[in-house]
């Protein structure tokens, strides 16, 4: 059965979502979850039914959002660094947290290391499309100084994670840049481009409207712009969202609308909602390592608890270290 470690302080809510989404997703799925975090704070939210379900480490010094992400590494006695050190020592196969997202993914990267052939690992997060299945971004953060190789290899990181756990055959991939063409691009992005061409799947250069047409399964980039990609997104949703409750409020005949258009306006908030996703897995670190947004409810913990569960099942990381091992063959 899979164990996975959970940041049961990290949160910016403390640990009442954190310990409520763990005992939802016990609820529907079978693992050993192990709480992280302040053990009296922890046992005054378990019903006394689940305290014999549910692991606990006890841990009272918390990595805060103002706290540098190298600082991580020197406090032992964190909740995230012993969440980690959980999967580290075997004791878990996955560690989930929505504390510091420095701190968990610098712990991971250091304290877990990197799968074979892999230079670095990436964050990846899943992007909503006019067709309804996601996209793939990657990395949405985790490097903000990335070389070409970096970029090829996040992208085949990117199309097994596709394959694996989302189930798309032959996940179409492309290199984010300022144009279609080959010509487009910095000159990073025109050299990962010839390390990707002749890879399965490889459709070249995309643009930031095929993150969401649906057009492109796997989006690479570099960390600096995936992230000002994705927290520009989250701003445009949330406008729109805002602006539509507007007008809806001002107009009688949108009120009317709006009642005809519920379950449409239903669908889309679960199309951009984080919590619907869960988090973003570092993908290429031995183990699983699940970032979940600081502000998650107890929804959003409950699925990057199954998200978790799903990435250790499905072995994705060994089909990671042979197709980059394949990369690097023909690099050589």
């Amino acid at each position: 059965m899979v164990t996975i470690a959970i940041d049961a302080m990290g949160g910016d809510f403390g640990p009442e979502p954190i310990v409520k989404g763990c005992i939802q997703a016990l609820k529907k799925k079978q693992f050993l979850p192990i709480l992280v975090g302040n053990k009296d704070e922890i046992l005054a939210l378990l019903p006394k039914r689940y305290r014999a379900k549910i692991s606990i480490v006890e841990a009272t010094d918390v990595i805060s959002m103002s706290d540098s992400a190298t600082d991580a590494v020197k406090r032992k006695e964190s909740t995230i660094y012993k969440a980690v050190d959980l999967v580290k020592n075997g004791e878990a196969d996955g560690v989930v947290s929505a504390g510091h997202s420095g701190a968990t993914m610098t712990l991971a990267t250091l304290r877990l290391g990197r799968l074979k052939g892999v230079s670095r690992p990436a964050l990846a997060t899943l992007m909503p499309t006019k067709t309804g299945r996601r996209s793939i971004l990657l990395d949405a953060g985790a490097n903000v100084d990335s070389k070409a190789k970096h970029i090829a290899e996040f992208a085949i990181m990117g199309g097994c994670y596709a394959e694996d756990l989302l189930g798309i055959k032959n996940p179409s991939i492309g290199i984010l840049a300022n144009g279609e063409e080959p010509s487009k691009g910095n000159e990073i992005t025109k050299e990962a481009f010839k390390v990707l061409e002749g890879y399965k799947g490889f459709k070249g250069n995309v643009e930031g409207s095929d993150i969401f047409n649906g057009s492109c399964d796997v989006i690479s980039c570099d960390g600096f712009v995936g992230n000002l990609v994705l927290k520009a997104s989250e701003g445009v949703a949330s406008t729109i969202s805002g602006l539509i409750k507007d007008y809806i409020r001002k107009s009688p005949v949108a009120i009317t609308g709006a009642l005809l258009m519920r379950k449409v306006f239903k669908l889309l908030k679960k199309q951009i909602d984080y919590a619907e996703i869960g988090g973003a897995p570092l993908i290429g670190i031995k183990g699983c390592a699940i970032v979940s947004h600081g502000k998650s409810n107890s929804k959003a913990i409950e699925n990057a608890i199954y998200q978790a569960i799903n990435y250790v099942d499905t072995g994705v990381n060994e089909h990671i270290v042979s197709r980059i091992a394949e990369l690097n063959t023909k690099e050589a």
